[in-house]
Parts: structure tokens; C-alpha cells; sequence
């Protein structure tokens, strides 16, 4: 590793130290917060089996979101490798030692897309977000998206974004701010509340002369720094019928995404929509129920030309509806037990579109609908030291296929029927010291895009065609995880941490590149996957004026491909070999504050066969974000924020042929009042 990551490190060990001694202070992390998404309804740490992390607002204030994506918040958290590959793309990290899909995205308990929505969904609109890590949780459906990598399963997790509701005091947040590549920032928040009706909403706009974040040489062959200027409009109301007992709320969020890559007849235009409605009743002492609603709208268009010839050749798009609903019950019972139990349903539709250039006419690539009916049911022992959790779902999905690859298929639809089971235990030893271990399972199916692609079979290796080759023989995937850990508290205001992990995925789809250029990849089964690993984190507050993180991640992976010999015993794509986080807080002198963050990957890979493929890693970044209070009255408040953002300016290939841009710096001056 380069320099800059051993004078982080000496600084991390040796400088708390001799600077601010070891004064005991308060607590800086809620370890016994309230945790809504293992059961929906708020439990105690102590009361559930998995280990979670919980990202305040606070934190969030402290992150970098780099790329301009929700997903960065999650960076620091053990096993969860973020992968943005830039501001106009998605997330192609990893979760517990296994692919992007594996982690299931929640809005408040409903799910959403782990690729795009995060690039989406504002942060002010958070109060915070739980990640539960480890095996699959019977309380959530795999999620039907069938754009990028498709659909999403919880068997290595769930993160569930938590957005704010009840407002204590209204407030109102300013910021505007300039960076690097001419990057105009500005944000406007509100928030209050009349009686029993509560509400925020917010606007953001931003736009920037980009940067070339393609390789040398790259598909991306961009000519010119690419632009971009992304909107967002959002808010939620929530209305307590009585107040501690029933309430209904509305969230909407839009945002609005245009600019090109780097070259003429390359523009794009995306358009994103997402609604949460939720109705909730104490209906008794001990019984609890809630509806949820959501509606997602996925909306991008974009152009292509004939490169080298800079004409157009066509206009591409994708689109999909998405609509979640689920019906849970909860009811109390033996002191903290609980039984929980409720139907889910889910239903998508996904188009792809073409319009040549020259013709007018406009294709249909694929046509599909999905949905996903799910009856599930868990219950939770709690004796003394002792919980004990056993769940399982049916779940039923039906794919129904219109169009695959411009043709109309042999095979109209398919259909899965499966039962999925999850238990878990925990025991407290004592105030400070906890054990607990889980095991569940998953299952997803093939999703439209893996099936039909973006392009077709002709296209293999053809120059410009961009895109996914179909893959029709596509089977089914079905996994099981299981983990094992410990908490323990040294001392009132550190904690430590362990977990031990073993995921198995058998009939993996993985991503794999076909080439590099033109940047094609196709979906395959590749056999058994495993990865199996172990986290170990250190929190810790030194003092009011301190305090810091470290956690450490080791990853091993292997596919097991019984079909192709010569790739046996490969690598899970996407997956690091090690994650290591440090990240300090100084609370200085004039109201000033400065966190340091550092992120280490290990070496990964982009595809299973081991001749083709190409490895990424190790690397290294530090990212400093500070802040300085300029004045504060009793209505008042003036901060100026700073962000550095990858200072030793390490330009990292990622996968397709992206690359890390290096150093960016911005900076902002927000009002609160």
C-alpha cells in the first residue's frame, strides 16, 4: 500500500492518544437504539439475533457521498464493499462476500433498487439507516427489478434507508457550494409540523462540466469533459390520528437526471420516481398492524452513435414500474416475545426500446411483467438471557416473458413456487457481553434483462454494440447463509465486535464480461458459489473531543463450475478480497470539526472465467471532511463545510472500464435557522 495509508494509520494508533489522553465520555454511538427492520416494528438491540449497524444522521454528516450516491453512507460499515463507478451510474459493490444483488434496499420498509435509487433519494430526507447483516430474513421479499444485475435477494443482508416523521422543531437548511470540474451545488430543506400533522420536503440542483471517468483507451471514448445536471424534488407528510397509536403518511421523491457522456449524439436523459404510503394502528395493547404501498418509475433514455463516425445511430431506452405492497401484523406476547406474520405482493413490468436513426422506427428489445405473492410468518422466544427466532415464507413468483431480444419466445411464461426458511439466537451473557448466530435461506429467479439482454446474440464482439448478450437457458438460483458473532463491551464507550460468515449460492448468476471492447456481458450459471470470511470492528470514544472507528473485513470466494472445468474453483465477481475502515472525529477549538476517513479495498475480479477476467485493487483512499461554525444566534446557525475528497488522488480502474477521477474538493456554506 502507498504512504499515505501508513501516516493514516500511525495517526489513527498513536495520535488520540497522545493528544487527548483517555478521558472517559459519553456515549457517541446509541448502542441500545431502536431497531425497526428486523421485526417492522421498534425492538431493542438486545432483543434481535442480527448483528446491525446503525448510520445516524449524524454520521451522515461526517460522510463524503463522492459520487453523489446515498450508498457512500455505507462504505465504513463492515462487509459492505460500495462500488459507485460514477456520478451517472450505479452501484456495483458487494455485500457479505457476495454480488451486488445479494443485499436487499428498503425505503422505510419497502423495498427499492440497490443499483439506482441510491444515486436517486436525497439524504436530508434520512433521519437514519439500519443495516442488518448476515443471512436472508424471512420479513422481506427478493425485490423484481430486472434492469442491471436484476432481481435482489436478503441473503447477505438488508439496508433499510429510514426516512424522518416526527419533527420535535422546525428548521429550515440552506447550502450552496462549488467543487472541482465547475460543480454547482444547491439545497433547500424545510421541516415542521401543525398539531398532529408533521411534513418535510426539500429541493436539490446541482450540475457540473464533468470529467473523462473512462479508461485509456475505453469503450467511453470520450471526446469532451461529459455534463450532467440532476434535480430532485421531494417531500413527506405524516398525520398521527392518535397520536402513539395510529398514523398514515406520504412520500415522493422525484429526480430528473440529463447530460451527456463525453461525445455528440451521446445525451441521456433519466427520470426517476419513487412514493411510499403507510398506514399504521396500535389496534391493541399487544397487537400491531401496518399497510404499506409503493410505486417505483424507472424512466432512462439515452443515445447512441456510430463511433467512430460521431452520427447518431439510435435512440435507447428502458423502463419499469415496480409496485411493493405489503400487510404485517405483529403481537406481543410472554413479556418481549413477539409473533410476527403478513403477506407481501409485488408486481414489475420492464420494456426496452430502440428508435433508429435512420428509419424512425422504433423497436421493442424486451417485454416482460413479474410479480411475487408471499405469505410469511416468525416468531420470537424471549427468556431471560435467551431469544430464540425461527421464520419461514412461501413465496410464490411468475414471469411473464412478451418479448425477449425483439422476438416473441417460445416459452410465454414461468413460474417459481418456494419455501424459505430463517432461524437465529441470541444470548446476553451479561450487560456487556452477547453471542448470537443465524442461518437462512433465499432464492431468485432468472430476471428479463438476464434472460433477454439488451442486445442480441449476432451482437457478440460486434464493434460498437455495447451492451448485455441474452442468455434464454438461464436456471433458477438458491442460496443459504449462515453467521456466527459476539458483541462486547470493554468499557461503557467502546465496543467490539465479531462475526463469522459462510454464504452458499447454488446455480449462481453472475455478471460476467464477455469483452472489453465493445463492453459486452452476459449472465451465467456458474456453478456453486461460496465466500466465507469474518468482520471484526472496534468503536470507540475517547473523549467528548474524540472518537473514532476500525473495522476489517477478509473475504475468501470460490466458484465451483461444474460445466466449464478449465474455470473451476474462480473467483465471485465483485468481490474484494479484504475491506479495512478507519475514520477519526476531531471536535477542535472555534467550533471546528474534522473526520478523516480511510478506505482500503483488496484485489477483486470482474468475471468468473479465469482467462478472460481482469483484477482490480488493492487500493486506497482518505477522504477529510470539516466543518467550522461561522456564527450561531438563537434563531441562526452559519457552518462552512469542506470536503476532500481521495487526497493521495489514487485514479483506480473499476469495472467497464471506469475509472476513480482522483482528488475533488468542494466546499459549501449552510444556514439553519
Amino acid at each position: 500500500m502507498k504512504k499515505g495509508f501508513w501516516v493514516f494509520l500511525m495517526i489513527f494508533m498513536f495520535f488520540p492518544s497522545l493528544v487527548f489522553g483517555s478521558d472517559q465520555a459519553s456515549k457517541p454511538y446509541k448502542f441500545e437504539e431502536l431497531v425497526v427492520t428486523e421485526t417492522k416494528i421498534p425492538q431493542t438491540e438486545t432483543n434481535i439475533t442480527q448483528k446491525v449497524d446503525i448510520v445516524t444522521e449524524e454520521e451522515m454528516d461526517k460522510i463524503i457521498l463522492y459520487n453523489k450516491n446515498i450508498a457512500d453512507i455505507f462504505k465504513y460499515t463492515p462487509g459492505t464493499f460500495v462500488n459507485v463507478l460514477s456520478r451517472n451510474d450505479a452501484n456495483w459493490g458487494s455485500y457479505g462476500g457476495l454480488g451486488p444483488k445479494y443485499n436487499v434496499y428498503l425505503l422505510d420498509g419497502l423495498p427499492i433498487d440497490s443499483f439506482v435509487d441510491t444515486m436517486s433519494l436525497d439524504i436530508l430526507a434520512l433521519s437514519h439507516a439500519e443495516v442488518h447483516r448476515g443471512p436472508a430474513s424471512v420479513m422481506y421479499s427478493n425485490y423484481l427489478s430486472m434492469d442491471f444485475a436484476g432481481a435482489q435477494s436478503p441473503l447477505a443482508g438488508i439496508t433499510n434507508l429510514i426516512l424522518k416523521e416526527k419533527i420535535t422543531s422546525p428548521m429550515t437548511r440552506f447550502q450552496l457550494g462549488y467543487g472541482k470540474y465547475n460543480t454547482l451545488n444547491g439545497k433547500l430543506y424545510h421541516q415542521g409540523s401543525s398539531g398532529n400533522f408533521h411534513y418535510f420536503m426539500g429541493a436539490s440542483y446541482e450540475q457540473s462540466d464533468y470529467t473523462n471517468y473512462g479508461t485509456n483507451p475505453s469503450w467511453l471514448n470520450m471526446l469532451d469533459d461529459p455534463d450532467y445536471k440532476k434535480i430532485k424534488l421531494y417531500f413527506k407528510t405524516t398525520y398521527f390520528i392518535e397520536p402513539d397509536k395510529q398514523k398514515i403518511s406520504l412520500f415522493a421523491h422525484h429526480t430528473n437526471h440529463v447530460g451527456d457522456v463525453g461525445r455528440p449524439n451521446r445525451d441521456y436523459k433519466h427520470n426517476y420516481d419513487t412514493i411510499n404510503i403507510a398506514y399504521s394502528n396500535q389496534l391493541t395493547s399487544d397487537l400491531h398492524a401496518q399497510l404499506k404501498l409503493g410505486y417505483r418509475h424507472y424512466d432512462r433514455k439515452w443515445e447512441e452513435d456510430n463511433f467512430p463516425n460521431l452520427s447518431l445511430r439510435s435512440e435507447d431506452g428502458v423502463k419499469q414500474h415496480i409496485i411493493p405492497v405489503d400487510l404485517t401484523f405483529n403481537y406481543k406476547h410472554m413479556g418481549n416475545s413477539l409473533l410476527t406474520f403478513g403477506i407481501d405482493y409485488q408486481y414489475a413490468s420492464y420494456k426496452t426500446t430502440s428508435e433508429s436513426a435512420n428509419t424512425g422506427i422504433k423497436l421493442t428489445g424486451n417485454d416482460a411483467k413479474a410479480r411475487s405473492f408471499g405469505i410469511f410468518v416468525q416468531e420470537k422466544l424471549v427468556i431471560d438471557k435467551f431469544v430464540f427466532r425461527l421464520g419461514s415464507r412461501f413465496n410464490t413468483i411468475k414471469n411473464e416473458y412478451n418479448l425477449l431480444s425483439g422476438i416473441e419466445p417460445a416459452i410465454k411464461d414461468k413460474s417459481w413456487d418456494r419455501f424459505l426458511w430463517s432461524a437465529g439466537a441470541r444470548y446476553n451473557a451479561t450487560d456487556s457481553l452477547s453471542f448470537f448466530s443465524n442461518i437462512g435461506t433465499s432464492f431468485i429467479a432468472p430476471s428479463a434483462k438476464s434472460v433477454g439482454g439488451t442486445l442480441n446474440l449476432s451482437d457478440k464482439g460486434v464493434p460498437g454494440r455495447h451492451g448485455q448478450l441474452p442468455n434464454p437457458n438461464l436456471k433458477p438460483e438458491k442460496g443459504i447463509s449462515y453467521d456466527l458473532g459476539m458483541d462486547y463491551f470493554i468499557m461503557p464507550n467502546m465496543e467490539f465486535g465479531l462475526r463469522l460468515f459462510v454464504n452458499e449460492v447454488d446455480d449462481a448468476i453472475v455478471e460476467n464480461r464477455v469483452s472489453l471492447d465493445p463492453s459486452q456481458s452476459q449472465s451465467v450459471n456458474a456453478g456453486k458459489a461460496k465466500s466465507k470470511g469474518f468482520e471484526v470492528q472496534l468503536i470507540h470514544a475517547f473523549n467528548k473531543n474524540l472518537s473514532c472507528f476500525a473495522n476489517y473485513t477478509f473475504i475468501d470466494t470460490k466458484v465451483s463450475n461444474r460445466v466449464d472445468p478449465v474455470n473451476d474453483n474462480s473467483d465471485i465477481p465483485f468481490v474484494p478480497q479484504y475491506i479495512l475502515n478507519l475514520g477519526l472525529t476531531f471536535n477542535l477549538p472555534y467550533d471546528i470539526t474534522i473526520s478523516p476517513y480511510l478506505n482500503a479495498v483488496g484485489k477483486y475480479y470482474d468475471t468468473t472465467s479465469k482467462q478472460d477476467r481482469k483484477k482490480f485493487g488493492p487500493y486506497e483512499t482518505i477522504n477529510i471532511k470539516a466543518q467550522k461554525m461561522l456564527f450561531k444566534t438563537q434563531n441562526y446557525k452559519a457552518n462552512l463545510n469542506l470536503e476532500l475528497s481521495n487526497i493521495t488522488d489514487r485514479k483506480y480502474e473499476m469495472p467497464w472500464q471506469f475509472k476513480d477521477t482522483g482528488f475533488n474538493a468542494f466546499a459549501a456554506i449552510e444556514l439553519i435557522f
